[in-house]
Order: C-alpha cells, then sequence, then structure tokens
C-alpha cells in the first residue's frame, strides 16, 4: 500500500494528494491531479501560494452546504483568478445560499441541515449506520457528485475536493472517482480511514469556529474524537451496499448519466 502523500498547511490538517494509488491493472493515479482536504477558510497566504503556484491547484469543489457556505464567508481560494471554485452541496439546497436553515444571525448556533435528518432516517438508512448517511446523499444530489467527477476530469492541473473535516462527504465522492479509475478497493477504503490520524487536529479546528461549534460539542461531556473517526469499515459497507443495490459505484453512476466519454476522461486525467 502506497502511504498518504500528507500537504502541510497552516490552515488545514486532513489535506493529502492521491497519488501513488495502485488500480487493478497495475497503474497509478498521478500525484499532482486530485487532493482531498479539510474546509479551506483559514488557509493562510503562504498556503494558497504553495497550492496554486507550486501544486497548480486550478479547480476546487466545495462539498459544503449553503448554510456552511454563507456562515464562514468567501474562502481565500475564491480570491485566486487561476481557480475556478464550485459549489457542490450534497445535501438538497433551498435557495442559492441556504439549504434548509439561514446562518444570517451571528447571535444564535448555526443549524446545520443534517442536524435534523435523523428523525427522517428511514429503517435501512439506520440500520446501515454511517454508510447508510453515504447512500442518502446519492438519493439527494447525485448530480453534485456527478459534477465534481466532471470537474476534475476536465481541469487542467490539480483538483481540491473538500467539506468541512474532509472525511464523510469527500470520502464518498472521492470514492467515486478512485473506483470508477479501477483503484483497488483496498486502497480506498484505506485512503478513507487515513482521515483518522488526523482527526483531534481537524476537529479542534472546527469546534473552535461558530459553524461547527454546536454540532461537536456536547455540552456535558464536550468532543467525542472517536465518534467523529472516520473507520475503514464504514466504506466497506458503502462499497458492500453499492454492489448489493446498484451493482457497484461505476454502475450508479452510469445510471445518472454518467458516460463512456466522461469516463475515458477521467481515466486519462488521473491515470498515468
Amino acid at each position: 500500500m502506497t502511504s498518504p502523500r500528507w500537504i502541510r498547511l497552516d490552515g488545514a490538517e486532513n489535506v493529502r494528494d492521491l497519488g501513488g494509488l495502485p488500480t487493478v491493472d497495475g497503474r497509478r493515479v498521478q500525484p499532482g491531479r486530485l487532493i482531498r482536504s479539510d474546509s479551506l477558510q483559514q488557509l493562510s497566504p503562504a498556503d494558497v501560494r504553495l497550492l496554486v503556484d507550486e501544486l497548480h491547484v486550478r479547480a476546487v469543489a466545495d462539498l459544503r452546504t449553503g448554510v456552511e457556505v454563507a456562515a464562514e464567508g468567501p474562502g481565500p481560494m475564491t480570491a485566486e483568478p487561476a481557480v475556478v471554485v464550485k459549489h457542490l452541496s450534497l445535501f438538497p439546497e433551498a435557495g442559492d445560499t441556504t439549504d434548509a436553515v439561514r446562518a444570517d444571525d451571528e447571535s444564535a448556533p448555526v443549524v446545520l441541515p443534517w442536524q435534523s435528518r435523523s428523525d427522517d432516517a428511514s429503517e435501512d438508512e439506520r440500520r446501515r449506520g454511517v454508510a447508510g448517511v453515504y447512500l442518502r446523499y446519492l438519493d439527494d444530489r447525485a448530480d453534485s457528485v456527478l459534477a465534481t467527477l466532471r470537474l476534475i476530469a476536465g481541469t487542467d492541473g490539480a483538483t481540491i475536493v473538500h467539506c468541512a473535516a474532509g472525511k464523510d462527504r469527500t470520502g464518498v465522492v472521492v470514492a467515486f472517482a478512485l473506483a470508477e479509475v479501477g483503484v483497488t478497493r483496498e486502497a480506498i477504503v484505506a485512503d478513507y480511514a487515513a482521515s483518522g490520524e488526523r482527526i483531534e487536529a481537524i476537529l479542534r479546528r472546527l469546534v473552535a469556529r461558530r459553524t461547527y461549534a454546536n454540532d461537536l460539542t456536547d455540552p456535558d461531556s464536550g468532543t467525542d474524537y472517536d465518534k467523529h473517526r472516520p473507520k475503514a469499515q464504514s466504506m466497506q459497507r458503502w462499497f458492500d451496499a453499492m454492489d448489493e443495490m446498484h451493482g457497484g459505484a461505476p454502475a450508479w453512476l452510469r445510471a445518472h448519466g454518467w458516460t463512456d466519454r466522461d469516463a475515458a476522461a477521467l481515466r486519462s486525467r488521473l491515470l498515468d
């Protein structure tokens, strides 16, 4: 297995280049093509220059919801003329910059869309646990999954895919991209779980911000790091569910409008 290619930044904790991951036919993902990350909101000027000038980032797929984007404000990468930033939420959007709840009242805790979702989860979703949550993303926003993969395939440079922590939403979309080009399931699961190595630092950064503090901190017990740590079995169960329900991740993509031309462009972009 290839060790994670961590990228050290001042303003983010969970950033790695997916170059080097192996495919089932013996090829490798090329470095400098696909980077996954937690929030880019606190990038320093030096971070931005590293990403744009040295790592040649030319596109960002921001998977955060409209509520998060509105609460956090414009991030540093949005000011870079060489970089295309696309907001591709995995939750239903109620407007251009909101999901179900607005975040304009700065005196109140931000209510994030997923905080009310457990009440209407199906029995199957509850049974599947974290994998069930991931499947819900696909029911809600197949368009965002395909748009992100097309952004990766069409970008002449590196694409960053990120959400807040860079583990759940990012993990699912990255898994699609890697599975589609033939990266081994073992490598995809290991990459997903690698975010657990940085979970304490990731969450410490998030709980210090109004947007996420209410979601991640229990008034009595504080932040449960292990609860939020991504575990290999969660991604394995997601893959098993995709096989059972859709015939696999690539078959799901094709059932939702992904074409052979899309697939060829993604393979050409990511592989050696």
